[in-house]
């Protein structure tokens, strides 16, 4: 750490928040900083989704070098790779005007590469970045209980704390890329996790079991499972609006296969999972959620679940 770089008090008397990027999830996570008493300022390409937001008394800034100009702390959750790198090493991205002593912490699921090079950038500038990736969707966003994968210098992540509890728990992963290594790790788990019960939704329907029966049984037993609890119902009454898109989801199974790559590692279900996902964006269905798996493999069988009526 820098010697020139102090740590500030955080608190919703002194610190001022920004925020860049409020869709599906960074809206519902920005929202609960703003009720816990923070003044924050937001960037959304689409300024229409920072609305509500604004309604609630944030302050629209034209550029994320105009929300960081005015913060403390800067969040960032945006859609790929590239987006990161835009807003906040871009000519008009965050680190082009954070002040030093200031906090970058980037939501997004992204490279930890990148993460450890935005690290070493913001510390040129006397600031922190923190890669703190987040699981457990829409549902985890609106309801403040999301995971927190956090990566980068411990003592500033211990630092937010406050505000990160606004949204869910935090676990300090190690250093600097350690956050988004973590979230690969948990993309792979889902991706598989994600097949299973969509395939075990198919022989059961198959096998003629009344599936809400089957659910009931298999869900307090081994097989139970969060994603269980998070997606079946909303596959059963075909509900494939999006927590969390198909083509982010891509997105990241590609990265950990990058990854992967990278360290001689050979993980064939990963492989597969992401074969199938790529299959929707191939047939359009990009923007419905991860639980959509279910058209693919409904497909492959020429075969459709019956549609549960809704709870």
């Amino acid at each position: 750490m820098a010697t020139s770089r102090v740590l500030k008090e955080i608190s919703p008397a002194v610190t001022k928040i920004g925020w860049i990027g409020t869709g599906v999830m960074g809206a519902a996570m920005c929202g609960h900083l703003q009720a816990a008493g923070y003044a924050v300022s937001v960037f959304n390409r689409t300024p229409s989704k920072a609305a509500a937001l604004v309604g609630r008394g944030a302050v629209l800034c034209e550029s994320p070098a105009a929300v960081a100009a005015n913060s403390d702390v800067v969040f960032s959750i945006v859609g790929y790779p590239h987006d990161v790198r835009e807003v906040v090493l871009g000519s008009a991205g965050v680190l082009s005007s954070l002040r030093p002593g200031s906090i970058l912490v980037d939501m997004s699921t992204s490279q930890p590469s990148l993460a450890r090079e935005i690290a070493a950038a913001a510390e040129a500038r006397q600031c922190w970045a923190v890669d703190a990736p987040v699981s457990g969707g829409d549902k985890g966003a609106r309801e403040a209980a999301l995971a927190i994968m956090a990566g980068g210098d411990e003592a500033v992540v211990r630092a937010l704390e406050p505000l990160l509890a606004c949204m869910g728990k935090c676990t300090y992963m190690g250093a600097s890329g350690a956050g988004q290594s973590c979230k690969m790790a948990n993309q792979v788990t889902i991706a598989s996790t994600m097949v299973g019960l969509v395939e075990g939704l198919l022989y059961a329907h198959k096998a003629g079991l009344h599936i809400p029966t089957y659910l009931s049984a298999i869900s307090k037993g081994a097989a139970g499972s969060r994603s269980l609890d998070l997606y079946a119902n909303r596959i059963l009454q075909r509900d494939l609006d999006p927590g969390f898109f198909v083509k982010h989801f891509v997105k990241d199974l590609g990265i950990a296969l990058e990854e992967c790559r990278a360290m001689n590692l050979s993980l064939p279900g990963l492989a597969l999972a992401q074969q199938l996902y790529v299959s929707l964006q191939a047939h359009g269905d990009g923007d419905l959620g991860t639980q959509a798996l279910v058209l693919a493999l409904e497909r492959l069988n020429n075969v459709q679940l019956p549609k549960a009526a809704p709870n």
